[in-house]
């Protein structure tokens, strides 16, 4: 095995990827939470092998990063002795509540966990792409719809029962619905998209299947085990019908098979704003009886080791049983009946408490010093801009700050993308961090030149209008002459 993965693959426990401040591992328990002493175990390992920054990314995977080749093993020497099992194959991806959160459709769980089944039995986990993604919503406080996947079945309550509503190639506003079908209808669809995916090559997605394809998979409802599927290729394109009579019975899968089939997905170096739940994971959740579970947020899905192990000791102290980590970036201590003190203790560690906190709103990666790659300070970028705009970081902008031009922290476009290269901090307008910038300041300058153009806003912005629609309404060539300004 490499010492490193090459960009493009999981950056998992044993296969660690490089960065611009050394090897990235990213790791999800099976048990889908941690024991409060594992977490703080992880911290100080992350303190002994790494440059002590951890990481909860946007789609709640745990980051350590800052190591070498050799404190990479001994790292997961560390997490082995830990009695920390972790995912690793094609991700199917669960709520953070999942079977616990009262207010949930139904379970995932076992429906995730007999979809993991059935991949590993179909053999696709070497032949799918590191992108590849399955997600299984039982609904809830923190439902999964911000998060892109390939597959995404979502439960829904009817007069018969629960059904899962199937769809592909996306979020929900814009994945292309299936069917609502049955939990065993449900997983052969699931199963059979990723084998058309899988014939397409390793670059594939769902988001690839031709019409023919896409419409076999939508009169899919089919309860025959997997092992009778059908061979789907791009070249035959169809599923065979089963006849009402069929001798075949569903396939019962063990419940212990494959429960090491999940990974985190590639991309999401330092907390990548792709997605998270549709609620912000950051607040009080009620739980069954008295205790709630309390969503503590990290900064731009970072925070130092030192400051986790601290809050983390603090929520032992209360008693809490478990901690989950969240899409969105955040944590979620459970079991809490007094969750105030913790939350207190959170706020003066500097960890995020409330959601309407405008770090939620800017997507920033390490930046210099921390990464090599960096050619701006991206962290301290964002804390000006937080403290001097916080009420016009609305709900309807993002603020990208990135440190080059990957774009690490947030891959797809947003509104104002301040991205360092060689010139300094330039502005990209309702684009990625690869697009040409529209005008440049000094990097250590930047947070000004973001302040005068949200001190237009604040000046131009209409009753009612958000500041998304401000900003277009003042156009491109506007906004970067407000960046410009004042040098």
């Amino acid at each position: 095995m490499n010492a490193f993965s090459r960009r493009g693959a999981c950056p998992a426990l044993s296969a660690p990827m490089q960065t611009g401040d050394g090897l990235l591992v990213r790791l999800n328990p099976v048990a889908g939470g941690l024991a409060p002493k594992s977490l703080i175990g992880l911290g100080e390992s992350a303190l002994r092998h790494g440059n002590g920054i951890m990481e909860v990314t946007a789609r709640g995977s745990l980051q350590i990063r800052g190591l070498t080749a050799e404190s990479a093993r001994l790292l997961a020497a560390e997490v082995d002795a830990l009695g920390i099992a972790v995912r690793s194959g094609v991700p199917v991806e669960i709520g953070p509540l999942a079977g616990i959160d009262p207010h949930e459709v139904v379970d995932p769980r076992p429906l995730a966990q007999r979809i993991r089944a059935a991949i590993e039995e179909a053999g696709l986990t070497v032949r799918l792409g590191p992108k590849v993604s399955v997600i299984v919503d039982g609904g809830g406080q923190l439902g999964m719809d911000a998060l892109t996947a390939d597959v995404r079945l979502r439960a829904v309550r009817t007069g018969d029962g629960v059904l899962w509503r199937v769809s592909v190639a996306g979020d929900p506003p814009g994945a292309r619905p299936l069917a609502t079908v049955d939990a065993d209808a449900a997983r052969d669809i699931a199963v059979a998209a990723l084998r058309m995916v899988a014939e397409r090559g390793r670059e594939a997605h769902t988001r690839d299947l031709s019409e023919r394809q896409l419409n076999s998979l939508a009169g899919w409802h089919s309860v025959a085990p997997l092992s009778v599927l059908p061979d789907i290729s791009p070249s035959r394109g169809e599923i065979g019908s089963v006849d009402a009579g069929s001798p075949f019975s569903t396939l019962q899968i063990g419940e212990t098979i494959g429960e090491s089939v999940i990974s985190p997905l590639e991309g999401e170096m330092s907390g990548r704003t792709e997605g998270g739940a549709s609620r912000k994971p950051i607040g009080l959740f009620p739980l069954a009886g008295d205790t709630f579970t309390l969503g503590i947020g990290l900064p731009y899905g970072s925070m130092p080791a030192e400051k986790l192990i601290a809050l983390t000791q603090s929520a032992l102290s209360l008693g809490a049983p478990e901690i989950r980590l969240a899409p969105g970036r955040a944590l979620l201590f459970l079991g809490l009946s007094t969750p105030s003190s913790l939350q207190t203790s959170a706020a003066t560690l500097g960890f995020v408490t409330n959601p309407a906190d405008p770090r939620t709103r800017i997507a920033a990666c390490p930046g210099t010093p921390a990464c090599a790659s960096g050619r701006i300070a991206t962290r301290a970028i964002a804390e000006a801009i937080a403290k001097q705009s916080a009420d016009l970081l609305d709900a309807s902008l993002i603020l990208h700050v990135s440190g080059c031009a990957k774009g690490c922290a947030h891959p797809g476009a947003a509104m104002l993308t301040l991205v360092g290269d060689e010139n300094g901090a330039g502005l990209v307008v309702d684009g990625t961090a690869k697009a040409l910038p529209a005008g440049y300041r000094p990097g250590y300058d930047a947070a000004r030149g973001i302040a005068g153009i949200l001190a237009a806003l604040r000046a131009q912005r209409h009753q009612g209008e958000t500041a998304a629609a401000c900003l277009t309404r003042l156009g491109a060539a506007g906004i970067a002459e407000l960046y410009r300004r004042n040098q």
